[in-house]
């Protein structure tokens, strides 16, 4: 089953033809969809984007980018929708240590208290760790034990150590566009060597193009060239990799699995 774990469907880019995206990722054997929203004006949009359609599934939080327009009534908002079986996880949240404007104690405090309401309600998080794997591991500690929630940590860069915490905590790494660049060494070496049963795929459309979509829009239509790709790298079949990155998606995200969804 081809999954595309993290696609911004519901983004402007695709206002003017995101029916044709849906369609013609549905044309090239993707089985399923999930929107993770960004902030609280996203949580309507990606409830509309996916409402009627049992493929596109959505998650609901507030991305650390978008904190600084955020105020702490939208934490309250997003408890008042966590309580609604159609979501399948809390995300997309997390850390980024890249951007240097955005006060990290301020992500932080957004990242703790989504932690959270992860907790109180059961749900697995999508993950945003750019350069912050190791803080963001720290609090999943704190919050879950060693346990976890469980769920993705969305576009893995980290080290194989660090990879090896975010699996023992019940997590599946997400790996798309950016493993087909030839000079991505240690994203490759992480799809090599890591278990197959710890990966997923994603395109995180618009943004992250594969190699061979450079300069233009990526869309989740791409994702059967980008398992491709990602196989012939690993050195399985196309067909075994889209099979163990499908059921690891489901294993990983237990209401995505709620769908009558066939290979």
């Amino acid at each position: 089953m081809l999954i595309d774990t993290h696609c911004h469907l519901d983004a402007f880019e695709f206002d003017a033809d995101r029916a044709d995206v849906i369609e013609s990722a549905r044309a090239s054997g993707v089985c399923a969809i999930v929107l993770p929203a960004v902030d609280r004006a996203g949580f309507g949009r990606v409830r509309a984007v996916c409402a009627g359609q049992s493929d596109l599934r959505f998650a609901l939080g507030i991305h650390p980018l978008y904190i600084p327009a955020a105020q702490l009534s939208d934490i309250d908002a997003l408890a008042l929708e966590l309580d609604d079986s159609d979501v399948i996880a809390v995300g997309e949240i997390g850390l980024d240590f890249f951007v240097t404007h955005i006060d990290p104690t301020l992500q932080e405090d957004y990242f703790v208290r989504q932690l959270g309401l992860a907790r109180d309600f059961g749900l697995p998080v999508l993950l945003h760790v750019r350069r912050s794997q190791d803080r963001i591991l720290k609090h999943l500690r704190a919050v879950f034990g060693r346990t976890g929630p469980g769920g993705i940590a969305h576009a893995f860069n980290g080290s194989r150590q660090q990879a090896d915490e975010f699996i023992k905590l019940g997590f599946a790494l997400g790996f798309g566009g950016a493993v087909t660049w030839a000079r991505a060494l240690n994203l490759r070496r992480l799809v090599t060597e890591l278990p197959l049963d710890a990966l997923v795929l994603e395109t995180d459309s618009p943004d992250m193009p594969p190699e061979f979509a450079v300069g233009k829009r990526n869309e989740p239509a791409n994702l059967p060239r980008i398992a491709q790709v990602i196989a012939g790298i690993r050195g399985v079949s196309e067909e075994a990799l889209v099979r163990a990155t499908g059921a690891n998606a489901l294993r990983v995200l237990p209401r995505l699995a709620g769908k009558a969804y066939s290979a």
